[in-house]
């Protein structure tokens, strides 16, 4: 019961609105104000920060800044199997598994469809038919910034204007095809294991999100798919390279195509994960 309040509580409230005044507040650079912000976050959620490159609170501009913090260069070890894919994120299984033609499972009796997700042409969202996928929640205590789950080159990224919704756990259970009305970045890959798509998904407080190509793109609940200019940063990318970072929390989602990987058996619903961990294995080809 208390799951579906909070859900129709998010139908009435100004989703974008207070999307926005998060995005000041998080980018207060008062000293007496973000400190504040940022020791009572730790203390809230109970917040790791032995492994963070910088010291905190006081090396920290403003709470976005911590928010989106590095890790220390060995705080997350990469596997380097050249045929293990790893996790992109620090966060919680929210789904996993196969692709069932079009449709991808989001929570018990809720799915939505390939083509809704991607918002791109037919031919793309074919690639990904009866193929491989893996949703990951990232918690307000996770670390947020995320990283390439394999090699391979980033050949398209675009922006989906969309809806704010949170995507935390009963937000999935109870709002249908809720990653597919979220605004999102969708990134395509080459590889030589053949395409692969991460997309940040974004939701209510995420004041935008970041990659080293885009710049940051805030929130935008109307429009066209806009594609991203690619510019002059490299993209030729190998596994664990930074890809970009939420301003704020949400969720990343991976597709693969159709018999191109297996996922650990531990890689299911609740499962914790840390970036650089695997998660699959690419089928040998």
């Amino acid at each position: 019961m208390r799951a579906k309040l909070f859900v129709i509580l998010q139908y009435l409230l100004p989703r974008y609105w207070l999307t926005s005044v998060i995005y000041r507040l998080a980018r207060v650079r008062s000293p007496a104000v973000k400190n504040f912000m940022i020791t009572r976050f730790i203390a809230l959620y109970d917040v790791d920060v032995e492994t963070v490159k910088l010291d905190v609170p006081g090396d920290f501009e403003s709470f976005n800044d911590f928010f989106i913090r590095e890790l220390e260069d060995d705080a997350r070890p990469v596997d380097q199997n050249p045929a293990a894919i790893v996790s992109p994120v620090d966060g919680t299984v929210s789904a996993a598994g196969t692709i069932h033609g079009h449709s991808i499972f989001q929570a018990k009796g809720l799915e939505y469809s390939l083509d809704d997700l991607l918002a791109t042409d037919l031919q793309e969202a074919h690639a990904y038919v009866d193929g491989s996928f893996a949703t990951i929640y990232l918690a307000p205590y996770n670390y947020h910034r995320v990283h390439a789950p394999m090699d391979g080159r980033l050949i398209a990224a675009r922006y989906v204007p969309g809806d704010l919704f949170s995507v935390n756990v009963a937000t999935a259970a109870n709002v249908p095809g809720l990653f597919r009305r979220n605004e999102r970045l969708v990134l395509h890959f080459d590889t030589p294991n053949g395409p692969v798509v991460l997309i940040f998904v974004g939701a209510l407080n995420v004041g935008s999100i970041s990659t080293p190509w885009s710049g940051e793109v805030r929130p935008r609940k109307h429009g066209v798919v806009e594609a991203i200019e690619l510019g002059e940063e490299p993209r030729d990318i190998r596994k664990g390279d930074l890809l970009g970072w939420f301003n704020m929390g949400s969720t990343v989602i991976v597709l693969f195509p159709r018999d191109t990987c297996t996922w650990n058996s531990q890689l299911v619903p609740e499962a914790t994960v840390r970036m650089g961990d695997a998660i699959g294995l690419f089928t040998a080809r």
